[in-house]
C-alpha cells in the first residue's frame, strides 16, 4: 500500500526516532509498504519517520544510480545490486575527506542542494529478520545511508545548510509546509489548509 509521505514542517521529522524490537506489529507489512511507497515516490531511500513513525526503520534501494557512466563497472555493479533494510541502526563512525553532492529529500520536494558529508562510515543495525550487521560503506551508498540515518536522528539534509543557503530556501520550504507544491506522489502537510 502506497503510503502518503510527510511533509517539511511535521514535527516527527525532527524528532529522534525510538528503536523497536522483533515483536513490533506487522513489520513484514510496513516494510513492504515502504519500498512501494518509496518506488512510487522515484526514491532511493525512505525512513519511517518520513510516513509519520517515529521508529528506527529505513530502507535503501541505490540501484537507480547504477546508471551514472561516471562511476566504475565496479561501482555500478554494487549499486546495482545495493537493496537493504536498517532497523535500529547506529553510525559508529564516519571517516575520510567530507564532499559535496546534490541531496534532494522526498519530504522536500523540488529542493535540492550540495551538502557535505564525510566518504566512508561504518554502521551497525538489524535487517529485517533482526540479523545484526556491522560494515562499511563508501561512496554514494555511504551518502544515501547518512541522508536515512539522519531521519531517525530527526535531522534533515536542510540543516546541514549554510545559513545563507538557508535563507534563500525559507520561502520554499515554508510553501511546501502549507502543501504549496505539486508533488507527484502522496504528501501529508502539516500547515495546509482543510478542505483544499
Amino acid at each position: 500500500m502506497i503510503l502518503p509521505i510527510v511533509a517539511y514542517g511535521s514535527p516527527v521529522l525532527k524528532k529522534k526516532a525510538a528503536p523497536i524490537d522483533k515483536d513490533y506489529p506487522k513489520l513484514e507489512e510496513l516494510l513492504d509498504n515502504m519500498f512501494e511507497t518509496m518506488y512510487n515516490a522515484h526514491g532511493v531511500g525512505l525512513a519511517a519517520p518520513q510516513i509519520g513513525l517515529p521508529i528506527r526503520i529505513f530502507l535503501v534501494d541505490a540501484s537507480p544510480f547504477a546508471d551514472d557512466e561516471e562511476l566504475t563497472a565496479e561501482e555500478q555493479a554494487s549499486l546495482e545490486t545495493f537493496k537493504k533494510v536498517f532497523i535500529n541502526a547506529e553510525i559508529l563512525e564516519e571517516t575520510g575527506e567530507e564532499w559535496a553532492f546534490t541531496e534532494g529529500c522526498l519530504s522536500i520536494p523540488d529542493v535540492r542542494e550540495d551538502v557535505f558529508r564525510k566518504e566512508t562510515i561504518k554502521i551497525k543495525y538489524l535487517d529485517e529478520n533482526f540479523e545484526p550487521h556491522t560494515e562499511e560503506y563508501s561512496g554514494l551508498i555511504a551518502r544515501v545511508i547518512q541522508h536515512e540515518y539522519d531521519h531517525i536522528e530527526g535531522v534533515l539534509f536542510t540543516d546541514k545548510l549554510s545559513s545563507l543557503k538557508k535563507r534563500l530556501i525559507k520561502g520554499k520550504l515554508t510553501n511546501i509546509s502549507k502543501g504549496k507544491i505539486n508533488a507527484e506522489y502522496r504528501m501529508k502537510f502539516p500547515l495546509a489548509k482543510k478542505g483544499r
